[in-house]
């Protein structure tokens, strides 16, 4: 399936990165095998790349590996998750609670 590889060849895939296919037709490419297939296809709905791997019951390295292959093509598009430096602190959170108390 991954040839040997143990890394992707493009893109780091956190367990909650969001996987979507790009293209509607997925043709026989040279180099695409069946799991690739069942990915792009599993994709047209927006999947986490921890529910591509439970849902073709390999492993997550493995799913990896394919999912850098099918970006590398353009077949899916992936969506990573924000840094927590980017998310805002906890004053933000406590003002929002504040507020509906006060509701």
């Amino acid at each position: 399936m991954t040839r040997g590889r143990t890394r992707p060849v493009r893109g780091r895939f956190d367990l909650i990165s969001l996987v979507l296919t790009t293209r509607a037709d997925a043709p026989l490419e040279l180099g695409l095998g069946p799991e690739h297939l069942a990915i792009v296809g599993l994709c047209h709905r927006t999947q986490s790349v921890a529910e591509v791997a439970a849902h073709l019951n390999l492993p997550l390295g493995t799913i990896r590996v394919l999912l850098g292959d099918l970006l590398e093509r353009h077949f899916v598009e992936v969506r990573e998750p924000r840094p927590a430096t980017a998310l805002p602190d906890d004053s933000v959170f406590e003002a929002v609670i504040n507020g509906l108390r006060a509701l």
